[in-house]
């Protein structure tokens, strides 16, 4: 089978126009759900969809779900699914998501005109699923969080984003607020295609990796109060300053990060991203400081042993500085290891087409990764250059776009084939 390269970039490509933004180098753009450049970028996939035989049905919060029903299948079957999401992150890339569901509609259309067409037995479904990025609304994986049972409809719709716009009014302004809820538990399997976000394909020279696990996330938040006094009068013995003490605390959440790493297979990772300095001035001792943690791995023992030592760590804080500390954690997902059934399929078609694959973990989350709660899940990427992604810098080489759809297209075939019947 192949994949027509210059029909996967020029899709790419004009998906890339809605909601450009002028870069001054890379290519960029800004779609947020529920905006007009998202309805314009839902408008051209769905055009797309159709050409192809696709038939598209809208759910309540908008997720876009494209069936083609073979010629000998039978309708009635569970369906094989793959897709991402068009939505962006600020100032993001042209790849991220959209190579994912155009790169899902291509390996369709490479199956359609290609003698295997003939042996499938199940339907296979393109899907779009809504606010991926979790940008306007929040938490992210939006859209999928609803497919799969994890959030409610009503809920979903009544969030609000900065300006206090429902998802609800925003989808309903772009035509694009459905019925009833996708039903993710019914498919056979999923499918996500994906940008690597990382360098590790790029340094093996390997184009396409087999996600064996996508990481699990803990976020918290952290405050560590003290107490504001001017810094020029309060002398060094005298002060409880919140961010010396916030300091240490980053410093020994690294180092917590890098031991674990190198006691494991060097997934986990720790981060403070975001801080908060109260009152933030040049002259005053600061009185409370607010920080941002990230903390990941695939395995969820490691993930907690971290937590454990951050909150250790705020512990002796309290004790050696006389600051008062507080530990919330808001996000706690466990890591998603992909289905095996998936991962062969996926490792197959890499073969049978001579093309080289690695396995490799995911350090980010995906839709799938909440899809593989309820049904088998696979995951494969494609390499960015220089592992940059969320910018307009983000790029995957048109070829290498091309090579990890035919892989795709090979295990979408093979999933919905006679063999998997």
């Amino acid at each position: 089978m192949d994949v027509n390269q210059q029909r996967l970039r020029r899709d790419i490509e004009e998906n890339a126009a809605f909601g450009a933004i002028d870069a001054e180098t890379g290519r960029g753009r800004t779609v947020l759900a529920g905006t007009d450049a998202n309805r314009e970028a839902r408008d051209r996939f769905v055009d797309r969809c159709e050409a192809a035989g696709l038939e598209v049905e809208i759910d309540a919060v908008g997720n876009l779900a494209a069936t083609w029903v073979p010629e000998n299948a039978d309708p009635e079957a569970a369906p094989v699914a793959a897709g991402s999401h068009l939505d962006s992150v600020p100032e993001g890339g042209i790849f991220d998501g959209p190579l994912g569901t155009y790169g899902a509609l291509e390996a369709v259309r490479t199956v359609q005109e290609s003698a295997r067409a003939e042996d499938l037995e199940r339907p296979i479904v393109v899907v779009c699923f809504t606010e991926e990025e979790g940008t306007r609304f929040g938490g992210g994986m939006f859209g999928s969080s609803v497919a799969t049972g994890r959030r409610s409809v009503d809920d979903a719709l009544a969030v609000t984003d900065d300006e206090g716009v429902t998802v609800e009014a925003a989808l309903e302004s772009i035509g694009y607020r459905g019925e009833g809820a996708l039903d993710v538990g019914a498919w056979d399997a999923f499918l996500e295609l994906h940008v690597e976000q990382d360098t590790r394909l790029e340094n093996r020279g390997v184009p396409v990796g087999v996600v064996t696990t996508i990481t699990g996330i803990a976020h918290a938040t952290i405050e560590v109060e003290g107490e504001a006094n001017h810094a020029g009068t309060t002398g060094m013995d005298e002060r409880t300053d919140a961010l010396a003490a916030a300091s240490e605390f980053v410093l020994e959440l690294e180092s917590t990060g890098r031991d674990r790493a190198e006691a494991g297979e060097g997934t986990a990772v720790a981060t403070v991203g975001k801080s908060r300095v109260r009152p933030n001035a040049t002259n005053v001792v600061p009185g409370a400081v607010e920080l941002g943690v990230d903390v990941r791995d695939v395995e969820y023992e490691t993930m907690e042993a971290i937590v454990e030592e951050a909150t250790a760590t705020l512990e002796r804080l309290e004790a050696e500085r006389g600051v008062e500390t507080r530990f919330e954690r808001e996000i706690d997902v466990e890591p998603a290891p992909m289905d095996r059934r998936c991962r062969d399929a996926l490792e197959r078609a890499g073969a049978e087409a001579e093309i080289d694959t690695l396995a490799m973990h995911s350090g980010a989350a995906h839709d799938a990764m909440r899809v593989s709660r309820v049904t088998d899940a696979g995951m494969l990427f494609a390499p960015s250059r220089d592992g940059l992604s969320h910018t307009p810098l983000e790029w995957t080489d048109w070829e290498d776009c091309a090579t990890a759809t035919r892989v795709l297209a090979g295990a979408l075939a093979e999933l919905a084939g006679a063999d998997e019947g």
